[in-house]
């Protein structure tokens, strides 16, 4: 059995995607576009005000950090994602690739909710919000 995150970035897939991809060394795997749907399929029933999301919009996408898949869409993009009551967790060998990692998520208008620093469970543990609103706990080495 495998549990997996799925995130919907309510629009902003596509950058979240190129900010992991620059950032985490994510790969994409998949993506798919709203567009890719066969003709008849994105009828805009189920969707807010019966129109669906614009073609250009990714309707899913895999990408993998690490050794962890991690799946995404656009959703319905009206543009308010919300990530509430979850965390993703990177946890890494060394102190140094925790603060580099932990750094690149808290860029470019994230946001440090603890800074990072020593624990009785880890050498370094942080946590943030990227600028997506994705809120990160990252933790490297051993305790000392």
């Amino acid at each position: 059995m495998q549990v997996q995150p799925y995130l919907y970035f309510d629009g902003r897939t596509e950058e979240a995607l190129k900010f992991y991809e620059a950032k985490l060394g994510a790969k994409i795997e998949v993506m798919m576009r709203f567009s890719d749907a066969p003709p008849g399929a994105m009828s805009g029933e189920g969707c807010p005000g019966g129109v669906p999301p614009p073609g250009e919009k990714v309707m899913h996408a895999n990408f993998r950090i690490g050794e962890t898949q991690i799946m995404a869409s656009d959703g319905m993009c009206g543009g308010h994602a919300e990530f509430k009551g979850i965390s993703m967790t990177i946890t890494v060998a060394e102190e140094a690739e925790a603060e580099r990692l932990f750094a690149a998520i808290a860029s470019d208008g994230g946001k440090v909710t603890m800074p990072m620093t020593k624990t009785f469970f880890a050498g370094r543990f942080g946590m943030a919000a990227d600028k997506f609103g994705v809120s990160w706990m990252v933790l490297g080495g051993q305790p000392k």
